[in-house]
């Protein structure tokens, strides 16, 4: 999905600084959300952080690179400590990643729009040229986001469906969360290594409105 042509080693570079950059900020805005909730296990742990390391999963690091979409270490929340109830607040905290992550690439479009910045997706060379950069780091971004809005556990968007329902169809959606792992790692094995591939087909025309949007295309 995030392969233009044929990669080069300027497309892997690009690549790695746009997925420091999307994990950094999606599992940081988690934290911060949490602990603007009143909650501070994500500050004693130390992941109230910008610090890359502090997020990175391995698994969903190299799932970024195999599929084209991935996920950075969970950020541990305790919801009962959270202001607006358990269930409205890990609503809460879960949509701070993908929001924090469309606002990333919304601010990377605006050189875009000025007209300061050229999207290059096609550069083969040793380096990123900034177009390129500029365009992984907006592709990137609103690629996990579009992908952690998905409603299946343990992405984000399972919490934000939860916290969305009445308590009763909240909690009957919940006895499903102990099936979603396996769930989501066949539907990313099967698109990886077959044509069965209901996320890239779920998720593409998402991530291409979106782009499109961003940069009045």
């Amino acid at each position: 999905m995030l392969f233009f042509g044929s990669p080069s080693l300027a497309h892997f570079i690009a690549l790695a600084i746009a997925l420091i950059v999307a994990l950094d900020v999606h599992e940081f805005f988690h934290a911060w959300m949490a602990s603007a909730l009143g909650d501070p296990t994500p500050r004693v742990l130390g992941r109230l952080t910008l610090n890359p390391l502090a997020h990175m999963d391995p698994l969903g690091t190299l799932m970024i690179f195999l599929a084209g979409f991935g996920w950075g270490k969970p950020v541990p929340v305790n919801p009962y400590n959270l202001r607006h109830g358990a269930k409205t607040g890990m609503a809460l905290v879960s949509l701070a990643g993908p929001l924090a992550n469309l606002t990333m690439a919304a601010l990377f479009a605006i050189p875009v729009r000025l007209g300061i910045v050229a999207l290059d997706l096609f550069n083969r060379g040793l380096l990123p040229t900034p177009g390129q950069l500029v365009a992984t780091i907006m592709l990137i971004n609103v690629t996990l986001a579009i992908f952690n809005l998905i409603p299946i556990a343990p992405l984000d968007g399972f919490r934000v469906v939860v916290g969305l329902l009445p308590y009763r169809w909240a909690y009957a959606f919940a006895q499903y969360e102990a099936y979603g792992p396996a769930i989501l790692i066949f539907l990313i094995l099967a698109g990886s290594f077959t044509r069965f591939d209901i996320l890239g087909e779920v998720m593409v025309p998402f991530i291409y409105l979106v782009l499109r949007l961003l940069v009045g295309v």
